[in-house]
């Protein structure tokens, strides 16, 4: 059915700035029945004829409904055209074009708009034939927050929606790490959480070592705790000068003051300031904000290398390798990923290029308009950004190096791999599977995923283990549970046989791994694989995946493994073996991942609170019981008298939570 876009219904551009609101409540306007039988060129120029010749953005599906790319336009109806003519595109786009079975298309009120939506819907959808940026983790900021009395200083990632001040981005968390060790020696703030602030009766070892100031016991003012923290925040905001020049100031009138050790206090609190200007590594003089991007190609890969610039500081880099058609120049990539990039993150006032981009000023615009302030992009030609643009193209190179030497080393394995066990094809995707319990207690199942670039840790699962009928300790039926779970989900997701013709794939991306296992690993002796071989015969998927049996050797030494194989007899690989190694490294980081998912299951459960169990008891009357009673357990031997007592805690609650007691015990 035609739908005809409803422009005057989307939101404002001051709502849209991030793409995501725009991206929300759109109505897209489909082709029509009587194109549905045209695909291709054809369905492409019968779509053209009635495209305004209006700002927006674009969707093209192939013909099991998968988006195939989304792209922006100032004229919807000239971008849409260009597609049909026959001739002048690359590759990669007559690819695209022959694959379009049906486009959606909807109109926004200015090119910016159409900008910010289409680098949202990329990212949400991840179109094949667009580019894509990978590995995307949010980064961690220094987090300052404002609704205390004391604001404590505190590692931040993920949403920013408390109410604080965040200061960064920071290239890791090691970095965000050592720059609070720092700062709290130059401000003295605290670090704890809120409970432990209020729960404390003298000051902690940090005040003892200097390190923390100690308001939560008074040992400094509200309002001289209240200058500390508006010193941080302007160190942090960029007035690093300032703020040193004034403390060194207020340490030559204390020394004149004959106050020496107040004079002292400063001292440290200057040199722990030179300490976070030093450490950063290159710290350019004249810019105090800035993103420096590089690119570099080789190999038909791309990696771009971001710097970070804060306060005139250098807080750390990143490479990043983005899924990109190897026929796309480097200005263009860079183009695609800095959209994508900016997205859900602050930009800062100067962003620095290695290449020319298209539609810079585009960018620019549309940039300032989610900050809110000027944003400038400049391919620097001399002078010290230069230096820096230099610097990163540097570092650029080196990953992207490594990258392509990790990368044929791993494909030299997984084809090692093939040739040593005897597999119909060379494995793309190695899936390896491991329990781990204590006495049958906090069972964890774990898989970790490798590929022909290496370990893939954001398809890492976890599995606990939820059957009351196992007998503790039954590993056998622990790896059941665990492949019912995983291969019935996988069945459901994406259907009963695996793809082996590329369609939930791109076989041009050695980087994108196939939803299906090539290979299972599994981390035992002939009975777990009998019981995974189980699981899989009923689910009528066994002679689509091989299995491998690793079990250790006698005296579980390393290099003494033993391989069980479906219809074969178990054998053993020579000591010094390249694949011995390998599997071995498989095997041991899916033992790490299956101890730490263990470990965490554990100590969640050994430090879980009675209370937490009590339905209505939520943490202000948690915290009202614990301080009036001080344990868990003195509020199970309390009568419901004296638990009325407490604040917040009516008759019902209190009669609530004697019952509940009284009912376990």
């Amino acid at each position: 059915m035609d739908q005809t876009p409803d422009t005057d219904s989307l939101p404002d551009a001051d709502a849209a700035v991030s793409g995501k609101a725009l991206a929300r409540d759109l109505v897209w306007e489909q082709q029509t029945a009587t194109e549905s039988d045209l695909a291709g060129p054809d369905l492409i120029t019968a779509l053209a004829k009635r495209l305004p010749n209006r700002p927006g953005v674009y969707r093209m599906f192939n013909a099991g409904g998968d988006v195939l790319y989304v792209g922006k336009a100032k004229s919807l109806k000239n971008r849409v055209t260009s597609y049909a003519r026959l001739g002048g595109h690359t590759n990669r786009i007559a690819r695209m074009i022959a694959q379009t079975a049906s486009m959606e298309f909807v109109t926004t009120r200015s090119e910016t708009e159409a900008l910010l939506l289409e680098a949202n819907l990329i990212k949400r959808l991840r179109p094949r034939f667009n580019v894509l940026l990978r590995d995307d983790k949010s980064f961690p900021y220094i987090m300052l927050t404002a609704d205390h009395t004391a604001p404590g200083l505190f590692k931040h990632r993920g949403a920013r929606s408390k109410k604080a001040d965040y200061f960064g981005p920071f290239a890791s968390a090691g970095a965000v790490g050592r720059t609070i060790n720092a700062l709290q020696r130059a401000f003295l703030l605290r670090t704890c959480t809120d409970s432990v602030y209020e729960s404390r009766t003298r000051p902690c070892l940090l005040y003892q070592i200097k390190r923390c100031s100690a308001p939560c016991t008074g040992e400094i003012s509200t309002d001289d705790y209240a200058e500390l923290v508006d010193e941080a925040k302007a160190f942090l905001s960029g007035k690093s000068r300032a703020v040193q020049s004034q403390m060194a100031r207020t340490m030559q009138e204390a020394a004149e003051d004959l106050d020496f050790e107040r004079a002292a206090v400063y001292r440290d609190r200057i040199g722990a300031l030179t300490a976070i200007q030093s450490h950063q590594g290159i710290n350019p003089q004249g810019i105090e904000e800035a993103d420096v991007f590089a690119v570099h190609q080789e190999g038909g890969v791309t990696c771009v290398q971001v710097f970070f610039f804060r306060t005139g500081q250098n807080w750390g880099n990143r490479a990043y390798f983005p899924k990109a058609d190897s026929s796309m120049e480097p200005g263009d990539v860079l183009g695609a990923f800095l959209s994508q990039f900016y997205d859900d993150k602050p930009c800062p006032r100067l962003i620095l290029l290695s290449h020319e981009i298209a539609e810079s000023a585009l960018l620019e615009e549309a940039l300032n308009l989610r900050a809110a302030r000027k944003v400038s992009i400049l391919v620097p030609k001399r002078g010290e950004k230069r230096e820096l643009v230099g610097h990163a193209l540097a570092n650029a190179k080196e990953a992207l190096g490594r990258r392509l030497a990790e990368t044929s080393s791993q494909a030299k394995l997984m084809k090692g791999l093939a040739e040593t066990f005897g597999l119909e094809r060379v494995p793309r995707r190695i899936e390896v599977f491991d329990n781990s319990h204590i006495m049958g207690t906090n069972a964890v199942g774990a898989m970790i995923v490798a590929g022909p670039e290496g370990f893939v840790k954001n398809q890492y699962r976890k599995f606990n283990i939820r059957s009351e009928e196992l007998t503790p300790g039954d590993d056998f039926g622990m790896m059941r549970e665990v492949m019912e779970r995983r291969f019935s989900r996988l069945v459901k997701e994406h259907g009963p046989e695996r793809d082996d013709n590329g369609d939930d794939t791109d076989a041009a991306d050695p980087g994108t791994l196939p939803a299906w296992p090539d290979l299972l690993l599994i981390d035992g002796g002939l009975g777990q694989l009998n019981a995974v071989k189980g699981i899989l015969n009923d689910l009528g998927i066994a002679e689509q995946i091989d299995l491998i049996g690793v079990a250790k050797g006698p005296d579980r030494d390393a290099g003494r493994e033993r391989f069980f194989m479906p219809g074969r007899k178990d054998f053993s690989l020579p000591p010094r073996d390249p694949v011995l190694y390998f599997t071995q490294r498989l095997r041991d980081e899916a033992h790490r991942f299956a101890i730490g998912s263990h470990r965490a299951r554990r100590k969640k459960e050994m430090v879980a609170n009675p209370l937490d169990e009590i339905g209505g008891i939520g943490p202000a009357r948690k915290r009202a019981l614990l301080h009036h009673f001080g344990t868990a357990k003195a509020v199970a031997r309390a009568s419901a008298d004296d638990i009325a007592k407490v604040e917040g805690i009516s008759d019902a609650i209190a009669a609530q939570i004697y019952a509940h007691f009284h009912d376990s015990t």
